[in-house]
């Protein structure tokens, strides 16, 4: 199974991952449990949390907290940086020239296949993101949104009102 597996040794893997081939992890933390699907790219200071699923071609990004029991889809994109440049001044940007922006997923979030996740955001707890989706601020706890940008559509509780996030 270590067949075209790029794994870092500063990578921090909980008890009974499960990691598919054709993946790149480096710096990275990821929980007790989580499975982590082909084609994934997981960089230095993200954090997965445990009891997760990754599903393939995801890329996960610098300064991206994933907490437990979150469901990531095929194909999600995290951003870390709003503004992003190659260049500062006509030179090749360095990791000095700019600062990683954070995104937090809450427990139990869904995000669905193809979502676009931007930088400065927070998943509410419980929330789903539709597929296709690209988020550009806050999603409520417990909130179902969809579309560009995302919005919310309803509660997934059905009977209950829309949490804040915090």
């Amino acid at each position: 199974m270590n067949d075209y597996l790029a794994i870092a040794s500063d990578v921090k893997l909980g008890n009974n991952v499960k990691l598919a081939r054709f993946i790149n992890l480096y710096g990275c933390e990821i929980g007790d449990n989580t499975k982590i699907g082909a084609f994934v790219e997981i960089q230095k200071n993200a954090k997965i949390g445990g009891n997760c699923k990754i599903s393939s071609h995801t890329f996960i990004c610098e300064g991206v907290t994933i907490e437990d029991e979150v469901f990531v889809g095929h194909g999600v994109v995290f951003i870390n940086d709003a503004y992003p440049r190659a260049t500062t001044a006509g030179s090749l940007q360095t990791e000095q020239d700019w600062k990683v922006e954070p995104t937090l997923i809450k427990k139990g979030a869904s995000i669905g296949s193809g979502a676009t996740i931007l930088s400065k955001v927070t998943v509410g707890e419980g929330a789903i993101v539709g597929a296709g989706s690209v988020v550009t601020k806050n999603v409520p706890a417990d909130a179902v949104v969809v579309g560009n940008p995302a919005r919310v559509i309803k509660s997934r509780l059905h009977d209950q009102p829309i949490r804040t996030v915090s």
